[in-house]
């Protein structure tokens, strides 16, 4: 059994689990609620966009810009075979016993 890397590493798996949930957010959304320095939110989102598996809008409301997040079905269903591939370890625990 082999975990996803992208989506397995702590920070992105929040990142993963908070967009899943909410189904769109904006960097300083994300920054706030995951309480994320923005160098390191910056990071693992760069991250998860060159895997394809979220995407980026941006565009200036007020004249500031926003810039906000969402899954890709690439990324969602990253998520969700990490999600089974959990699921089927904890099941595997308890065949154990």
């Amino acid at each position: 059994m082999e975990f996803d890397k992208l989506v397995h590493q702590p920070t992105r798996l929040q990142l993963f689990a908070y967009l899943y949930r909410h189904g769109s957010a904006t960097f300083s959304e994300l920054a706030e609620v995951l309480d994320l320095t923005e160098g390191n939110l910056s990071n693992h989102l760069q991250r998860m966009e060159e895997a394809d598996t979220v995407a980026v809008e941006k565009e200036f409301v007020d004249r500031k810009p926003r810039t906000t997040y969402e899954l890709t079905d690439e990324g969602r269903d990253s998520f969700e075979a990490h999600i089974g591939t959990l699921e089927t370890l904890i099941e595997g625990l308890d065949d154990g016993e």
